[in-house]
């Protein structure tokens, strides 16, 4: 299978062997994760994988996927991190004000965003399965309690791998007239989501396992009626950014 088929054909996997990852596969991983693209080179990044079985457990519990996060082969935190250019800058008697602003936030989590995705499709590639866990912003104090995270630091997501024992089928992804233009953004069809909605209810019927009566605007409607996580502001607060 070549790059693209494996790239359109992900789909998140919850059933894995309990069976861990070789040193040499998660070797490979972390050089494909690391050599991702990064703005201006700040290579805001870093990857913490959990062995701890106590600590892994908490943070399954914490994420609400203890099944799939206990059995992967590996589990790696994805961390946001310009604590390395907080400690340049204390060194060299800087401002930190730079290294405080959304901007730089936003570089950090497009730079862990990219490396992250290198990551998976590079398992893909080696015919593992992942999952994304963002369940760890649950409760992101105590996840950076449990890995000692410093200041300037966030952590993102969570990512299962493993040999998969079972795989759903590829959710239809929303057409392309739906997300794509030119020059220019189109609302007419970036909002006009009938044939897609169509598409997803006979997806969301006919899958074998938990099947429901539902369309993708349905699902959107249900997801954006509670305020999720507010408290994530505070915490990024915490950890030092957007305070000046």
């Amino acid at each position: 299978m070549n790059t693209l088929d494996i790239m359109n054909n992900h789909r998140s996997i919850r059933n894995f062997e309990n069976q861990s990852l070789t040193d040499q596969t998660k070797q490979s991983l972390l050089t494909a994760a690391r050599a991702g693209s990064s703005s201006n080179f700040v290579q805001a990044t870093s990857i913490i994988e959990i062995q701890d079985n106590q600590i892994r457990t908490e943070i399954a519990d914490i994420s609400q996927s203890a099944t799939y996060v206990n059995q992967s082969g590996a589990f790696y935190i994805f961390v946001a991190d310009l604590y390395r250019q907080s400690q340049l800058l204390n060194e060299h008697h800087r401002n930190l004000a730079p290294l405080k602003t959304m901007e730089s936030l936003l570089v950090s989590v497009v730079d862990t965003t990219i490396a992250a995705e290198n990551m998976a499709v590079a398992a893909e590639s080696l015919g593992l399965g992942i999952c994304f866990i963002g369940g760890i912003r649950n409760n992101l104090p105590q996840i950076s309690k449990l890995l000692q995270l410093p200041k300037y630091t966030v952590p993102l997501f969570g990512m299962t791998i493993g040999i998969p024992t079972s795989k759903n089928a590829v959710k239809p992804r929303m057409p392309l007239n739906n997300f794509t233009a030119t020059d220019h953004y189109d609302p007419a069809n970036f909002t006009d989501l009938t044939q897609y909605d169509a598409v997803m209810q006979e997806y969301y019927q006919n899958r074998p396992s938990h099947p429901k009566q539902m369309d993708w605007s349905t699902s959107q409607l249900d997801f954006f009626k509670t305020l999720r996580r507010p408290e994530v502001t505070e915490f990024i607060h915490q950890q030092g950014f957007l305070t000046d």
